[in-house]
């Protein structure tokens, strides 16, 4: 468990989903009170309790727990804990309660992606929530908790049912996948490696132009990615991820041209060497291999969700 800004009392845990320190958790402290801000999956429950046991507290002390959206890497574990943390309401977009109520359509949708022996290997078992547990945040709608206020963005673009949030009280806001990912093992001290994310199946390259706009409208002095925890904006960052989501939007129309009849498969090659190819650009000193071995698995889903928003994006 980290505290990246020291008294910020914002601390991040490792998921420990897929490989260390790819998916984080956070925690936000006020007054021996907590929220917790995403999940990580079923198995990152051991993880979370013991961080919270460091910080002298426990399950009881939690108040909240909010979903920036539903991927399971993000949710998967909401339903174990809920049923942990007796105290405590689940805070998720409107678009995304119902799923975490029943959540047969979302189990159905992720096995698709990943297959089912995979699936149960990464996820388990997907708990429901009771409904009068879970509260659903409007667009710019405030949440007073403790001393400190935690303002809900609606932002798709990744997926419609993500929102971001706002911590005023130390100028931070929890981007899920929005802002896209950052891993540690892409990043120096001047600067970090951040790719838009585009995994299936609601990627809309306008709405995520506009959301990152939105988040940073209020000018954060750190953002919490979700893959991977804190991360200082920069000019150069912002800009890069507007860049790149206009490439991958060529990069697609480009595959889709070729015909191959392997479009998906095509997409990804073209994808991966590209991702490649710009961090060696922006980052020289890292070397190829640990390069290689943190984008291939975002190069695949990513083109993925290309795939399907070039297939139906006429059908919107």
């Amino acid at each position: 468990m980290h505290e990246f800004i020291t008294g910020s009392q914002i601390y991040t845990v490792d998921a420990l989903y897929y490989q260390p320190k790819l998916a984080s958790i956070h925690l936000i402290r006020s007054n021996n009170r907590l929220c917790i801000v995403d999940t990580g999956t079923q198995y990152s429950v051991p993880q979370l309790e013991n961080a919270i046991k460091q910080l002298g507290l426990s399950f009881d002390h939690v108040d909240y727990i909010i979903l920036t959206h539903i991927h399971l890497d993000h949710a998967g574990g909401a339903g174990s804990l809920m049923a942990l943390c007796k105290n405590a309401e689940l805070v998720v977009h409107p678009k995304g309660a119902r799923h975490m109520v029943d959540p047969q359509k979302l189990v159905a949708g992720a096995s698709a992606v990943y297959g089912e022996d995979e699936f149960k290997r990464l996820y388990g078992k997907i708990s429901p929530i009771d409904n009068a547990r879970v509260i659903q945040p409007k667009d710019g709608e405030t949440l007073h908790w403790a001393d400190r206020a935690l303002t809900f963005l609606d932002t798709p673009g990744h997926a419609s049912h993500h929102h971001c949030i706002v911590d005023h009280q130390t100028r931070s806001v929890f981007t899920g996948d929005t802002l896209g990912v950052a891993y540690q093992a892409l990043r120096t001290e001047s600067h970090a490696f951040v790719m838009p994310t585009t995994t299936p199946v609601q990627f809309k390259p306008d709405a995520l132009h506009a959301s990152i706009d939105k988040v940073m409208a209020h000018t954060p002095d750190t953002l919490y990615l979700t893959h991977y925890s804190a991360l200082k904006p920069s000019a150069q960052i912002i800009a890069g991820l507007h860049e790149q989501i206009d490439d991958y939007v060529m990069l697609t129309q480009q595959a889709a041209e070729l015909e191959t009849g392997n479009f998906e498969n095509s997409l990804a090659s073209s994808i991966k060497e590209y991702l490649i190819r710009r961090c060696q650009n922006e980052i020289p000193d890292i070397p190829l291999e640990t390069i290689q071995n943190w984008i291939g698995l975002d190069a695949s889903l990513n083109a993925q969700g290309l795939a399907f928003w070039w297939q139906h994006k006429r059908a919107v």
